[in-house]
């Protein structure tokens, strides 16, 4: 099964699949208790972060983004995984 990533309407992050790990910014793992399943909180409210707990609907936490496509990666730009954004390179001329 390929890992998947569903944004929920007006609630979790919701990652489906069989090969996938979560970590902290210095790589140490959660411990996922053999799920294939998990929810990450984007409410803020969630008492178990980074995961789901139910709180959003306690809140009235409302948002929902369509469906885009992000632009193509330009050649000034970079991928890093510390931040996970697009940081220009700087020019070593």
């Amino acid at each position: 099964m390929s890992t998947k990533v569903i944004i929920n309407k007006n609630g979790s992050l919701k990652v489906e699949g069989t090969d996938f790990t979560v970590t902290d910014l210095e790589g140490n793992e959660y411990s996922l208790g053999g799920r294939t399943r998990i929810s990450f909180c984007r409410c803020g409210a969630s008492s178990t972060q980074p995961f789901c707990d139910g709180k959003h609907r306690e809140i009235g936490f409302s948002t929902y983004l369509n469906t885009r496509s992000l632009p193509p990666l330009s050649p000034q730009t970079q991928n890093t995984p510390e931040t996970n954004e697009n940081i220009p390179l700087k020019n070593n001329k």
